[in-house]
């Protein structure tokens, strides 16, 4: 059975990209070997070992009760259900290329400069923000957590649109759709616990940044200047590239389920026309 088999096929596909994302990995990896740790070597786990990872006793039983029921698609399609309609695949490609597009224009946005902590109607000196707070995490930390925010309120709107598009297609399209709904629904706690654990990472790369400088200092002579940090070449600003770095690669593994969806949509297209 051609449908059975996609889902089966792509049901292991979308696992090992869902948890295997080497871009994310290897920017983690680089950073604990920056902090002179470790690095772990992390191998490919099969979709049996992920899951044993991932899915519950009883999540286990529902995903194999979910595909089981995914799998009677097609025998109702040929049963004299409607073959379902073509997909505009250009559309949706150029759907999820600005989506992306905008996203990642929002997460390499520049920090606001800092303002003047009181305005004063004297004209006299006004007090700035001390350059010093921003080597406390707390001055970042809520920022992060701001656009992963905007990240997956965009992303999970995204998929759901593109999810639906291709369930209006042929019943291979059908399968797939609805098994990214069901695995959306039994992964969703698990990645948000993942992308909480993130801002641990950044806040570690922080503290890196700021001991390197320091000891920069220390071995050239030379008297440290607050103002500075955040040009170029300043620890904050590295540090500044370090979180949007962190950001791309958390919207790449975001994106992974819906880049899925949407090459199952070429895939089938290539097919109807071979």
């Amino acid at each position: 059975m051609r449908g059975a088999s996609t889902v089966n096929g792509l049901h292991g596909m979308y696992l090992h990209h869902r948890l295997n994302s080497s871009r994310l990995v290897v920017l983690l990896q680089q950073w604990a070997r920056d902090d002179g740790a470790r690095a772990a070597q992390l191998p490919q786990p099969d979709v049996a070992h992920t899951l044993s990872q991932w899915l519950g006793t009883v999540d286990a039983v529902q995903l194999s009760r979910a595909l089981h029921a995914i799998e009677s698609l097609p025998e109702a399609g040929r049963a004299g259900a409607e073959p379902g309609q073509a997909n505009d695949v250009a559309a949706l490609d150029r759907l999820v290329q600005k989506a992306q597009a905008d996203l990642s224009a929002l997460l390499t946005a520049r920090a606001a400069a800092p303002k003047p902590l009181r305005a004063r109607a004297d004209n006299t000196p006004v007090a700035l923000p001390d350059p010093e707070a921003d080597a406390d995490f707390g001055a970042h930390g809520p920022r992060y957590l701001e656009r992963q925010r905007q990240m997956d309120t965009r992303l999970l709107a995204l998929r759901a649109q593109v999810r639906h598009a291709i369930a209006k297609g042929r019943p291979a399209l059908r399968q797939l759709a609805a098994l990214d709904a069901v695995m959306e629904q039994m992964l969703g706690a698990r990645e948000q616990r993942l992308w909480a654990s993130l801002p641990s990472h950044l806040e570690r790369r922080l503290a890196h940044r700021h001991q390197a400088h320091q000891q920069a200092l220390q071995t050239k002579g030379l008297a440290d200047e607050p103002q500075r940090w955040r040009q170029p070449g300043g620890w904050l600003w590295a540090f500044e590239q370090d979180m949007q770095a962190l950001l791309l690669a958390e919207m790449q593994v975001r994106l992974l389920p819906i880049t899925g969806l949407l090459e199952a949509a070429h895939n089938e297209k290539t097919g109807q026309q071979e």
